[in-house]
């Protein structure tokens, strides 16, 4: 057997999971339900290796060895013989969101389960694994602990929102059927101390590893479940006079209907499109991190190819291959499904920016505007007009050329336009200040006003052909839009315009050309060709010659290479399933049919030609029937109480970690991009402010140039897609050197014992390098020494020593009640009562008589004159010596 212990972050909860290896085809997975403290793991995983050994009394043969250690399970994967377990052992830190942390997986780990004694071989077992790992996972992939990635900000913080009678009808629903015997013991008895948890189900179109956790899903408890996401995600820290500000870019890629350039073109039967991406725009103020008290923002944009049936043939072996419509649609039957999506995750209006050739010599991309143009006429005829699709047609590579159009101020005034109608979503009320000095363009602006902030009601949906250059400089130019309405919503400018040329933009402009640049790898072989810079015209003379290697590098990608990753990603996917007796994934002509399910059996339902939209959805209108509180919504959330000092909610505890040796090397808020160190001027007199105009010859770091000085750490974010090393039979790692610590021969040698696989968290393996450009004392005004001395060292170790000690009680034991002896104690209110008005006028704290005494009593003590104890701290005292000493 193999044994999968895990645990959560402070390793004070544990659950086991046992992997039987005598099955030679099947997967047998046991989950116990029960939550284990330290103490009892060891005491179980004692058992199991006394009971395992060879011979009683000896220990040199230890029936119980670790394989390997990890981060997490990607999944369960089988071709033709037994099941693999898939493993993250190595990950990075990619961003904080709220306090929630998001990785990037490094490295994997592949290890086959059954026995070598009942393994049946197969010759094609090998290649299927090739093929498999030819999905580089350390390939921008993500995930996230106790943050949803494939739902928006929006949806996350609304689902948060749901009225407190709900909640508390839903786990008096789900009490009796509860997962886990042991989760709800206690609430009863909880009085008013408890805390309503809610997890959702993950959006399963940007889910990547769906397929490989179906195996599991139904007998595993849902904390092994962890869903990753492909695409982008980075996040720089803006510094507006010292006050940090997160900028936060997460690009969601679809799993529906994945693959490489020209194989993958315009629509399948079920809506699903090429090339679709999410991208999401994160701004909020990291110096309060909590979603409830901090104050977050986000803009969502989709990029995705022309919503009809239409293919390239790639075996002309030219640059542009010919455009051909593979099937006539007037019924706009494919569209129809792929807008009906839309209009149930976001809302109305949904605004299409075309920006495909119109004036051609010869009809080429002209073909796909006639045709869109005649769908999205067709189905706006069955609309409400206040719900109609806006199409925007903008053919940009005739702008471009003309010397007399700046092609960015035109892109600039269908941003404006666009941001208007849809709005932007934040989580607090308009600021006093936007009410005393209103902005015309501020009250024009669109989307949904609540109570609690602003919602954003539809979306910009951006494609050209290839829905790569051109859209991702018109994303950017409405990002930057986004972005100046963000800063003013939060009450960082005082009108919502940003100018280029500023600190700020340049690392806007920065995020997203990763972004397009990490993107175009995925769909087209090679990094952008065409960039902000180039349609800006002040690209130097040296990009011309880069922009027609990236060509090549695209072109012979596309003719040589795609095909072998169109095959890995149908096999990841689970798109293709090897079966014995059918012909293998290499013997196909095409994939044509896996994609297109309605070429192998016709559907019982036909949708109306007419009431083309879901149920239900045009009476929420203009909001996404996602958010909506409703029946069919509720089923897809979970609820569960938790007790308000549990740790599972304690974000303070997961974000600092007290308990937990730290280095500022390791640090991740230091070695993120900045704008002070980055892009700041480095001349001491010129104005701080990441909002003025600079000259290109005074810039910290100028984003025209090459940027050679971090480069480095910009290609460890557009990871190309490497070659899979050779795969070895037992233990596969997609690295190519064994970092993982298994050992292939022990495997081999104790193939009848148990195994555990410990996957923990415990901090990053990995060390991020930190670039820095400028000393500290420029840019934060002090000088860090570089060895601390003795005495802090002691009093830093005084400090996880508290830490360390806090974790070690077993809160199960404790009977949570509403006479609980640290109700009366602990009472988290923030110390400070800031009103919300704006940042220049703040209201003085006032203290109540309570604090004053207690402050009193403080100095007093500290004068010698001791207060008499009370009951409640005899209580408290008690409790704090059990705890710590017996």
């Amino acid at each position: 057997r193999y044994f999968l212990v895990g645990s959560n972050p402070a390793e004070t909860k544990y659950r086991v999971l046992k992997i039987d290896r005598t099955e030679p085809k099947d997967l047998v997975v046991i989950d116990d339900k029960h939550v284990y403290t330290q103490q009892e793991v060891r005491e179980l995983l004692g058992r199991l290796d006394l009971g395992n050994r060879t011979k009683m009394g000896q220990k040199g043969s230890s029936g119980l060895s670790r394989a390997v250690s990890a981060f997490g399970i990607v999944g369960f994967v089988r071709f033709l013989e037994g099941y693999y377990i898939v493993l993250i052992t190595k990950r990075r830190k990619m961003a904080d969101i709220g306090g929630h942390a998001i990785y990037k997986i490094e490295d994997t780990n592949m290890i086959y389960i059954p026995n070598d004694s009942v393994r049946v071989s197969h010759p094609d077992e090998a290649r299927y694994l090739r093929i498999f790992q030819n999905v580089d996972l350390s390939s921008n992939f993500y995930f996230s602990y106790s943050y949803d990635l494939s739902h928006s900000l929006q949806y996350n913080l609304t689902v948060l929102r749901m009225p407190l009678e709900i909640l508390k009808t839903e786990t008096s629903q789900t009490r009796q059927e509860s997962f886990d015997i042991f989760e709800d013991e206690g609430l009863s008895t909880q009085g008013g101390s408890g805390v309503f948890g809610i997890c959702s189900k993950p959006y399963k179109k940007y889910v990547w590893n769906a397929k490989l956790l179906e195996a599991v899903k139904s007998a595993v408890h849902r904390d092994w479940l962890l869903y990753i996401i492909h695409g982008f995600c980075g996040q720089s820290k803006l510094l507006i006079y010292g006050r940090p500000i997160y900028v936060t870019l997460i690009a969601r890629r679809s799993s529906k209907f994945a693959g490489t350039r020209f194989l993958k073109r315009g629509a399948n039967c079920e809506g699903d499109v090429a090339n679709e991406v999410e991208t999401e725009q994160i701004l909020y103020d990291a110096s309060v991190m909590s979603f409830s008290a901090g104050s977050y923002s986000s803009y969502v944009q989709v990029r995705g190819s022309v919503p009809l049936y239409w293919s390239q043939d790639i075996s002309t072996m030219m640059p542009k291959p010919p455009i051909t419509l593979d099937q006539a649609d007037p019924y706009a039957h494919v569209a129809a499904l792929h807008f009906d999506q839309m209009l149930q995750r976001f809302g109305s209006p949904i605004i299409i920016l075309n920006l495909v050739k119109e004036r051609e010599k010869r009809k080429h991309e002209r073909i796909l505007s006639e045709e869109l143009v005649a769908a999205v006429t067709y189905l706006n005829q069955f609309l409400p007009p206040e719900h109609a699709i806006i199409y925007i047609p903008w053919d940009m590579a005739k702008y471009t050329k003309s010397k007399l159009c700046n092609v960015l101020d035109r892109l600039n005034v269908i941003a404006e336009s666009v941001v208007k109608k849809t709005g932007f979503f934040v989580n607090r009320p308009d600021s006093y200040c936007s009410i005393l000095r209103p902005d015309e363009k501020w009250n024009e602006l669109g989307g949904c006003v609540v109570s609690t902030g602003r919602l954003q009601t539809g979306v910009l949906r951006t494609n050209c052909v290839d829905c790569l250059d051109r859209t991702n400089t018109a994303q950017f130019m409405v990002g930057k839009c986004a972005l100046a309405y963000q800063l003013y919503s939060l009450g960082l400018i005082d009108k919502p315009n940003l100018q280029f040329d500023t600190d700020a933009v340049r690392l806007f402009e920065e995020l997203y050309e990763d972004h397009g640049d990490t993107l175009s790898l995925q769909y087209g072989g090679s990094q952008l060709v065409h960039r902000v810079k180039t349609y800006r015209k002040i690209a130097p003379w040296t990009q011309h010659s880069k922009d027609i290697m990236q060509t090549l590098s695209r072109y012979y990608s596309n003719a040589f290479s795609d095909a072998d990753r169109q095959d890995s990603i149908n096999l990841f996917l689970g798109v293709f399933k090897p079966t014995e007796g059918k012909p293998h994934l290499w013997e196909l002509p095409t994939d044509f049919y896996l994609h297109h399910k309605n070429t192998l059996n016709l559907s019982q339902t036909r949708q109306s030609y007419t009431y083309w939209w879901t149920t239900g959805v045009l009476k929420h209108l203009p909001l996404p029937f996602d958010e909506v509180t409703c029946a069919e919504n509720r089923r897809k959330l979970t609820v569960k109480k938790f007790h308000k000092y549990e740790e599972e909610i304690d974000i303070h505890n997961e974000f600092f970690r007290p308990y937990e040796l730290s280095s500022f090397d390791e640090t991740f808020c230091l070695a993120m991009t900045n704008s002070t160190r980055d892009f700041m001027p480095k001349n001491v007199g010129i104005d701080p402010s990441p909002f003025t105009v600079r000259k290109p010859d005074e810039t910290g770091k100028s984003v025209l140039g090459n940027k050679n000085n971090r480069e480095e750490t910009v290609l460890q974010r557009k990871t190309a897609a490497s070659a899979p090393p050779p795969p070895s039979e037992e233990a596969v790692s997609s690295s190519s050197e064994d970092d993982s610590g298994t050992d292939k021969e022990d495997e081999g040698a104790v193939s009848q014992r148990s195994t555990p696989v410990k996957v923990t968290d415990t901090g990053d393996n990995t060390k991020i390098t930190e670039n820095v450009v400028q000393a500290t004392k420029d840019v934060y005004g002090v000088n860090l020494s570089d060895i601390p001395s003795e005495d802090d060292l002691a009093i830093y170790a005084r400090f996880v020593q508290l830490g360390q000690s806090q974790h070690k009680q077993d809160k199960g034991s404790q009977q949570f009640c509403s006479k609980h002896p640290l109700d009366k104690v602990i009472n988290l209110i923030p110390i400070s009562s800031f009103s919300q008005d704006n940042i220049y006028e703040v209201q003085p704290p006032r203290a109540d008589r309570k604090s004053i005494e207690i402050f009193h009593a403080h100095i007093q003590a500290g004068r010698g004159n001791m207060q008499p104890l009370g009951r409640d701290d005899f209580l408290m005292y008690r409790e704090y010596i059990r705890n710590r000493y017996m």
